[in-house]
């Protein structure tokens, strides 16, 4: 059994369609007004959007339910799934946990109460029945303060038992009026040895390179090697990563066609730059992660030897996978048997 490593999943867009729909008719009656029967909000919610900031707006829609109380429940059902149906070996969930925080509190009552949020979800990650490494990647967002931002980084550099990194999010489009901010932060981060992540170049106004020195991996990043491939050996002598989501794309507008990605690709392995594939809000596209490779390969997009590269740069580039060899490799050297013994020393 091959497992695997996903390397980029939204806590907000991670819970799959029916298990939200169901939630809304026991708990929102408000919410389960506007949808009586399952398959008008499975179609709401998994249709494609226009624009990146059109599609950014449904996680308003989780994060509103996902509570201290609601955590718990929303967390053992992704991870149940990702076990069961994914074959998960490691995942890093990505937040802005002070969007989780009640809105009663003033603003500084909600970043204290961020550290609890960052708690419940990492004990709730921890499913003896459905063991997997798991860990937190807490997101500053393009629209909050500094102040709450810089909270979030710290937080993160305090609670290393449960998370393993920062990210920026919020919709690539907005840095422009606050970059030396974002650059600020991320140096701070990584000051504190914080290891980075951050969405950027993913839609063709998202391109800053003046975050780039400061990011380990790169959230999405497709425009680099579509757009300014001339940044290429730079990723490469820097070790970064790209985490490309394929059916992210589609869903917000950024591309027409899957088969847009191949050029993605091909100039990424040309240059040495390693991908690793994820789902990014699997519950919004109503897919799993093998989804994502089945589509790519039955496309043509990639091939299963670079599929292979792709899943091993997962586990290669993630930020808390506690082992030097992925899980596959593990478990050969686990079930490898001897061969039997004869009464005269020689193998049968």
């Amino acid at each position: 059994m091959t497992l695997y490593a996903e390397l980029h999943r939204h806590l907000g867009g991670s819970v799959v369609p029916r298990i939200l729909w169901r939630y809304f008719q026991r708990q929102n009656p408000e919410q389960a007004g506007r949808f009586p029967e399952y398959p008008g909000f499975e179609e709401f919610y998994t249709r494609p959007r226009n624009t990146l900031d059109e599609y950014l707006e449904l996680h308003t829609l989780v994060e509103s339910v996902q509570t201290e109380e609601t955590l718990p429940y929303f967390i053992y059902r992704l991870i149940r799934g990702a076990h069961i149906f994914e074959n998960l070996a490691y995942l890093e969930l990505r937040y802005t946990p002070y969007l989780r925080t009640s809105e009663r509190l003033s603003q500084s009552e909600r970043i204290d109460q961020m550290t609890q949020i960052v708690e419940i979800v990492g004990k709730a990650s921890q499913v003896a029945e459905y063991p997997m490494v798991t860990s937190q990647i807490l997101c500053m967002h393009s629209r909050l303060p500094y102040e709450v931002n810089k909270a979030i980084v710290d937080l993160a550099a305090q609670s290393q038992e449960y998370v393993c990194g920062v990210d920026l999010a919020g919709g690539d489009a907005h840095y422009a009026e606050r970059l030396d901010e974002f650059i600020g932060l991320y140096q701070y981060a990584r000051s504190l040895g914080l290891k980075t992540t951050g969405h950027l170049y993913e839609t063709p106004d998202g391109c800053y390179p003046e975050l780039l020195p400061y990011l380990m991996r790169i959230g999405h990043g497709i425009q680099i090697p579509l757009k300014h491939p001339e940044l290429l050996s730079q990723l490469q002598q820097q070790g970064q990563c790209l985490e490309v989501c394929p059916t992210t794309y589609l869903k917000t507008g950024t591309l027409q066609d899957i088969r847009q990605l191949k050029v993605v690709f091909d100039r990424c392995f040309e240059a040495g730059v390693d991908i690793a594939i994820g789902t990014d809000n699997a519950g919004l596209h109503n897919v799993r992660l093998q989804f994502e490779y089945e589509n790519l390969l039955t496309q043509d997009v990639i091939n299963f030897k670079q599929l292979q590269a792709c899943q091993d740069a997962a586990f290669r580039h993630a930020f808390a996978w506690p082992h030097t060899q992925d899980p596959t490799s593990l478990l050969t050297g686990l079930l490898k048997t001897e061969p039997k013994k004869t009464l005269a020393g020689k193998s049968q």
